[in-house]
This record gives structure tokens, sequence and C-alpha cells, in this order.
């Protein structure tokens, strides 16, 4: 058996350790407005990043949580669609790529109605906005009210999601899709290696890899998967980022994305319950998302979900962590859940064996344990397998998945990942939702002090 971690399960006194060490991260990684993932590998504001750091900066300062969204959400494009990356202009074009001038987003985002004024990336990243804003209001309802914050974030949030299930519902069944690797967030999951064949790479000479300046190549994508990743965006971006269908030549349904934009539209109806505004749309709504994930990438034999490439039109037989996930959806028949606690208990996952869930089957072909998404644990998803496994009664099984997150955080410096097997640091550390998703775990001891789930009624 997997020896979990050699360092202590923590205590009182060390509860506050991690929280002091939690909360210095998020004070180092501010910018004024908003958070940056780390100063180095990440120099700008991300998006799904933003909302796990709200989510952990509301039990630091509900206010700063309130900016952190209303900077990331200021950025919204005409359209809907909240830009994977908002850019600091204050940062150097060399330290990050691609930078604005890939993008080019204010001048060739101008028919999908990209901001004249701000410089962003054209791609999306998963929405975790709406779950984010309840939370930060339930954390101090009375200021969330005095300063209108759910008033002025319906709106974008409501339109956000318009985007998503409209242009986005590029296979006609009712999910969101993604056209860009990046956009679900796990950038380089085996999922994407059989898509990704169809695409010709861009020239090694037209870009510089400045992630390689502060990660080790061997963590990072390949110089072959980077440059099929330029050539996608490259295209997008040529192609005035239109999500008209037909045209891409990555188009995949992803499970993660779609429970999240389901957790986050339940989330929606609590809000616009909130606000005055009809929660029946958004309830409906989150329904058919339901109904669609079920129907579309459910698959019995794995005991799991699956992605769903649309150029091909068929699932894609690779075993990642996304398709665990949706575990926290509320209201999933019984039989899938079942299904997807004994598949993440089962070998390939290993829940409960290793200290953190890996983010790829640990008896895959292509399982990595140091690279990118291949492999690794990471916290945020781990946190969302937790807030999974709280919301259908697994409370010893949760129990022991926050001990082990809250000792691999500490351990590891805040690491961005850890080896799913010894829960060493890899990739970055001081990593800005590592810091915020250990505060949110260190505040949540145990069931009775879990927030309702979006969905339900209280």
């Amino acid at each position: 058996m997997t020896t979990l971690l050699t360092t202590p399960v923590p205590t009182a006194s060390g509860d506050l350790t991690l929280r002091h060490g939690a909360a210095r991260v998020l004070l180092s990684n501010w910018t004024g407005s908003s958070t940056v993932p780390s100063h180095g590998l990440y120099p700008h504001q991300w998006s799904w990043d933003s909302a796990f750091i709200a989510i952990g900066l509301r039990h630091l300062s509900v206010r700063r949580a309130q900016r952190e969204l209303e900077a990331l959400t200021g950025a919204q494009w005409a359209d809907g669609r909240i830009p994977h990356i908002v850019f600091n202009p204050a940062t150097p074009l060399d330290a990050y790529f691609p930078s604005p001038d890939f993008w080019r987003s204010s001048c060739d985002g101008a028919r999908a109605g990209a901001p004249a004024g701000t410089e962003t990336s054209g791609i999306v990243q998963p929405p975790v906005h709406a779950l984010a804003a309840w939370l930060v209001h339930r954390a101090d309802p009375a200021e969330s009210r005095r300063r209108r914050f759910l008033t002025r974030l319906y709106g974008r949030l409501a339109s956000w999601h318009d985007y998503l299930t409209c242009p986005r519902d590029l296979g006609g069944g009712g999910l969101a899709a993604v056209v860009h690797p990046w956009e679900p967030g796990m950038d380089n999951s085996p999922c994407w290696d059989g898509p990704l064949r169809r695409v010709t790479p861009a020239a090694p000479g037209t870009y510089r890899r400045a992630d390689l300046d502060h990660g080790q190549a061997s963590e990072r994508p390949t110089d072959l998967d980077y440059g099929r990743y330029v050539r996608l965006a490259a295209d997008y971006r040529d192609g005035g980022y239109n999500d008209m269908s037909g045209r891409h030549a990555f188009a995949v349904e992803d499970p993660c994305v779609n429970a999240l934009l389901i957790v986050s539209e339940h989330a929606l109806a609590r809000i616009a319950e909130e606000t005055g505004q009809d929660p029946a749309p958004h309830r409906e709504r989150a329904a058919r998302l339901t109904s669609a994930l079920i129907h579309r990438l459910w698959s019995p034999a794995e005991g799991m979900f699956l992605c769903r490439d649309l150029v091909a039109d068929e699932p894609i037989l690779e075993r990642s962590i996304a398709g665990l996930v949706p575990l926290i959806v509320p209201g999933l028949p019984q039989h899938i859940v079942d299904a997807l606690l004994q598949t993440a208990a089962g070998p390939r996952f290993r829940l409960g064996n290793v200290p953190m869930a890996p983010s790829y089957d640990l008896t895959g072909h292509a399982f990595d344990a140091s690279r990118y998404w291949r492999g690794p644990a990471w916290f945020n998803i781990n946190w969302l397998l937790h807030r999974g496994l709280r919301s259908y009664g697994q409370h010893a099984a949760a129990g022991q998945l926050r001990t082990a997150m809250l000792t691999a955080a500490g351990a590891s410096g805040f690491a961005e990942y850890v080896d799913p097997f010894t829960a060493q640091a890899r990739g970055t550390q001081n990593f800005g939702w590592t810091a915020a998703l250990t505060l949110d775990l260190l505040a949540d001891a145990g069931p009775a002090a879990t927030s309702p789930a979006p969905g339900a009624r209280t």
C-alpha cells in the first residue's frame, strides 16, 4: 500500500500556521485589483483562478473577494464571454506568452465585442464564477447588499452563461463546447492527444515559450503540443474569435466544464432570487444541462463521464479526472453517483489510498506523475471532489481528502500541483488557488460547517 504522507496531520496550531502561510501568499499575489496565480509563471489575472481565489479570499476580506470578481467580469466581452486572461498593462510583453500582442483582442475581437480599453485573451475557462459570487455573498450578506455586489454581477453572469449555452453549443445537444485545450483548464490532458493530431503545429521560430523560464521542461507540455496550442489560438484569432459551428479543428464537450456550468447555474438561480429576479429559468436550464450531460457524456461501461470529440463525433476514450468532477452536480441518479464513487476509489484514481486524486488514470498509457495535467494532483480539482463527496453524504471520505489536501498544501509550499503518490511539490510554489482553497478548507471543518449546495433550499 502506498504511504500517503509523512507530514503530520494538521493540528489546531498547525491550522493557524497554514492559515498564516496561505494568507501571506494571497497578500503577496494581490496586485491592487486582482490576484495573480503566481508572479513568475502566471503574472496576469486568470479566469477560473480568480473564481477559486475569491472563494478563499472571502475568509480574509469579503471586499477584496468581491473586487476580484468585479475586476474579472469588468473585462467581459459584449457577446458574454469572460476571457481566460485579463492582461496587466504594467507587465512587460515578454513576461508571458501568448501576450496581448498575440491575442490582439481589442482589434481582432472587436466584432465579437472585446473591450476596447482592456487587452484580454480571446478564449475562455470553466465557469466557476457564479458559484464563487454566491459563496462570497454568503460570507457577509449585509456587506454584499450594501455594495449591491450581486445586483451588479447578476447581468454579467447571466450573459456569460447565455454565451456558453448558445454560441458554444457546437454539438447541438445542449452542452457547452471548448475550442482550445486551454479552455477546459486541464491544458495538457491526454484527452486532447487524439483531437490535437488533426492540428498542424505553428513553426517553432514564430513564438517563444516563456513558461520554460519558470518551470522544468519535464513538467510542462512538449514543444509539439505547445506548437499545436499556438496554431489553434492563432486560427481562432484570425477568424475574429467567431464561434460558428463546423469551423473548428478542435471542438470538445468536457464533463468538468459542463458540471461547473450546472452548479453555477444553480448558484445563479440563488443570485436571481436574492436580487429580485426570476430564478426559474436558471433552475430549468440547470435541469436541461444535467440531462444533456448524462445523455451525451455518461459512460456506464467506464463508470464515469467521458469527453466527446465533436469533430469526429465520438467519445474520447481517455479517463481524466474531469470525468469524476460531475459529483458536484446535485440530483444525479443514484446509480451514477454509486458508479462515480466506485471509480474514484478504484485502481484508476485510488481516492483514499493516495494523498489526492490524480488528474489522469493511474493505469493509463499516458500517465506521467510529474507532467502538467497528465497525472499530478491539483488542489482545485480535489476541492471540487471534496465538495461533491460532502454533497452526497460521503463525509468520512471527504474528511480524509480534506486532511490530505491541507497537509500537502503546507508541506509543498502551496504548490501549483503535486505528485499524486508522494504529494511532493510540482510546478510553481506560492500558487494562488492552492492558498485560497486551503483557507476555505480550514474554514470548513465538518458537515455542520458546509455551505448549502447551490441547488439546495435554505
